[in-house]
C-alpha cells in the first residue's frame, strides 16, 4: 500500500503547497442522493487535483474503483455501517469484506453509537478489533460522530478505537450538520497520544482551522469538495506571492 504523503512527512511551513494540502484531504460523495454522474465527477476531480482519497457509498465503489487507477496518487475509500453505526458486527464484517473485494483501499466505519453511549465499551472495542483484523492491512478509520457525544463519551470512544486497532479516529460522518471543534480534537489527541491518527471531518471551512487542527495532531481532513478547492486555491496563491 502506498504511503500517505502528508501523514508521512508533515509540514514545516503553513500554508502548505496546494499539492500538499490535497494530500491531506479526502473528498466524498456519500449522501443518499448522490448519483452516478456525481461519482464520475468526484473521480475526475480527485485525479485532477490529486486528493489523497475519494469516498463513495458502498454500491458505487466498483464504479469509483474503475475510474481511479490502482496504485496512483488517489485512494478509493468507502464507509462501513454508515451512517448510523447500528448494524450488527456480522453485517459490518460482511460489508467490509465486500468493499475490499470491490477494490477499496481504506474504510471508514461508524462506531456503534448506541452501545458507546450505553457504556458497553467491550462491545464497541471488540467490534472495532474484529473489523480491523478482517481487513488488515487495509486501514480502518473509526467514526465517532463527536457532536453526539459528551466529553467523557468522546474519551471512551477514542480509547476504544485505539484498543481495537483502528488506524484513525475520525470525528464525524458529515450527516449531522454540526462542526467538529478544536475542543473535540484536543480531547481525541490527548487520548490517542500518537497510537493512531486523527481525521477531522465536519464544518472545516478555512485554512486557519486547518492550521489549528494540524497543530493538535490531525493528519487527514474530510472537507466539502467546494471548500477544499477554495482552500487549495488559497495555498496556490500563497505559493506565487
Amino acid at each position: 500500500m502506498k504511503e500517505h504523503i502528508a501523514e508521512q512527512t508533515g509540514f514545516d511551513q503553513f500554508p502548505p503547497s496546494s499539492r500538499g494540502l490535497a494530500q491531506m484531504i479526502d473528498i466524498s460523495a456519500v449522501q443518499a442522493f448522490h448519483t452516478e454522474a456525481d461519482i464520475r465527477s468526484l473521480a475526475a476531480l480527485a485525479l485532477e487535483k490529486r486528493f489523497i482519497a475519494a469516498h463513495a457509498l458502498p454500491h458505487f465503489v466498483p464504479l469509483l474503483r474503475s475510474l481511479i487507477p490502482v496504485g496512483g496518487s488517489t485512494l478509493v475509500g468507502a464507509p462501513v455501517g454508515f451512517p448510523s453505526g447500528g448494524h450488527t458486527t456480522t453485517i459490518k464484517v460482511a460489508e467490509a469484506r465486500a468493499l475490499i473485494q470491490a477494490g477499496a483501499d481504506e474504510l471508514d466505519m461508524m462506531i456503534n453509537l448506541g452501545r458507546l453511549k450505553s457504556g458497553d465499551l467491550g462491545y464497541v472495542r471488540d467490534e472495532i478489533k474484529t473489523v480491523a483484523e478482517v481487513i488488515a492491512p487495509i486501514p480502518l478509520k473509526v467514526i465517532l460522530e463527536v457532536s453526539r457525544l459528551t466529553d467523557d463519551e468522546l474519551r471512551r470512544g477514542s480509547e476504544s478505537a485505539v484498543e481495537g486497532g483502528a488506524a484513525f479516529v475520525k470525528t464525524g460522518t458529515g450527516w449531522t450538520g454540526e462542526a467538529t471543534t478544536l475542543t473535540h480534537i484536543r480531547i481525541i489527541n490527548f487520548i490517542v497520544q500518537g497510537k493512531c491518527r486523527i481525521k477531522a471531518s465536519g464544518g472545516i471551512r478555512n485554512l486557519e482551522t486547518v492550521k489549528a487542527m494540524l497543530a493538535l495532531g490531525v493528519t487527514r481532513f474530510g472537507i466539502n469538495t467546494g471548500v477544499a478547492l477554495e482552500l487549495m486555491n488559497e495555498c496556490a496563491l500563497a505559493e506565487t506571492s
